[in-house]
């Protein structure tokens, strides 16, 4: 595939059909699929078996997939919608455990219902609308200044070291670790880009890479054991990572491996820099510790890439989705209201 991720959309809402549309991650590189997704069960199972990933997609996901719920409770009661809202909340809220910016959004939507209260459905249904386009648009925003942020951290021609996929297709516009990469690519800075493919379901080597080529810039893939070796060589000059949850304490859940690429970059002395909207940010979670780590199905590790079973039967399998990286191994955190660096008081400080 040659076309520029760029000129497609991640998600988006259909209000003809009533449906999410989503680009379906997991045929990706080979097949860019659109989902039409009507139902809350297919939702929450596009979520849950990532077709649709990355904190902020989740999250926008789950604004408009709400709202099309909205549309399908049948009463003109304002109890008993904002009952069975609640419960469809709660519903899809249960797809994934890590990301907080799933249940950030759904808590956004039911905001609005709560505050509603003395509307017509029809117009508590039309604020909800615009309230799951005002998250995806402010998604496309935030982005953007977090890369903008980034841009201040890097040279032209450095040499660039990303995990997993925080880029466009984990967000609606930009990605959040990828964000200061299209934009210096806008400028001509010629990064050279190292993606780790990202075991077990390498979402560096189906997403990152796919779609940072397909943007025309230079993108090196490496498999996830090989990132000693390119820091070694001296070809890293800076390590840009996304996140599903930052605790009040600076510690960040990311993509498994993640935390290992950080104590790399500790040891080889290159800025490990984590980039998150402040959604991302949890301050009812006081450390990484606090975070529930989702564990995924065994046959991602055993099966899902190969023709035969790559595993005797019986042998077990640890399969957690997300590490946690230590505050005092990340050199700053790039959100959209600046670059946080001081981390002994938790994240109060910017730059």
């Amino acid at each position: 595939m040659t076309t520029n991720i760029l000129d497609m959309e991640t998600l988006a809402l259909d209000e003809e059909e009533r449906a999410l549309v989503i680009i379906d991650q997991t045929k990706l590189p080979n097949r860019a699929e659109y989902l039409h997704l009507k139902t809350q069960g297919e939702i929450w199972m596009a979520i849950r078996e990532l077709q649709v990933r990355g904190a902020p997609a989740i999250g926008d996901a789950a604004a408009i997939g709400i709202y099309l719920a909205a549309l399908e409770i049948d009463t003109d009661d304002y109890a008993e919608f904002a009952h069975r809202f609640h419960t469809a909340a709660d519903y899809l809220n249960s797809s994934r455990p890590t990301a907080v910016n799933l249940s950030w959004a759904l808590n956004r939507m039911e905001t609005v219902v709560k505050n509603a209260e003395g509307k017509s459905i029809p117009e508590i249904r039309a604020l909800l609308r615009d309230e799951a386009l005002r998250i995806k648009q402010e998604d496309i925003d935030i982005c953007k200044k977090i890369g903008e942020h980034a841009l201040t951290l890097v040279k032209p021609g450095m040499g660039l070291l990303t995990h997993c996929n925080a880029g466009q297709l984990a967000t609606a516009k930009y990605g959040t670790a990828t964000a200061v990469m299209y934009l210096g690519h806008q400028k001509g800075y010629n990064f050279k880009i190292y993606t780790d493919e990202t075991r077990p379901l390498l979402q560096g080597a189906r997403l990152t890479a796919y779609e940072l080529s397909a943007a025309g810039m230079d993108v090196t893939l490496i498999c996830d054991n090989m990132a000693s070796t390119v820091m070694k060589n001296g070809w890293i000059d800076a390590v840009f990572v996304g996140c599903d949850r930052v605790a009040a304490n600076g510690d960040v859940a990311n993509k498994i491996g993640t935390s290992g690429v950080a104590i790399l970059a500790k040891h080889y002395g290159i800025p490990f820099y984590v980039c998150a909207p402040t959604s991302t940010i949890d301050m009812n979670t006081p450390t990484g510790a606090d975070i529930h780590i989702e564990q995924r199905p065994t046959a991602e590790v055993t099966d899902i890439w190969y023709k035969e079973r790559m595993t005797a039967d019986g042998v077990k399998v640890y399969n957690p989705a997300f590490d946690v990286t230590d505050h005092e191994l990340i050199t700053a955190i790039v959100t959209e209201e600046g670059v946080l660096t001081d981390f002994a008081h938790g994240l109060t400080h910017k730059q």
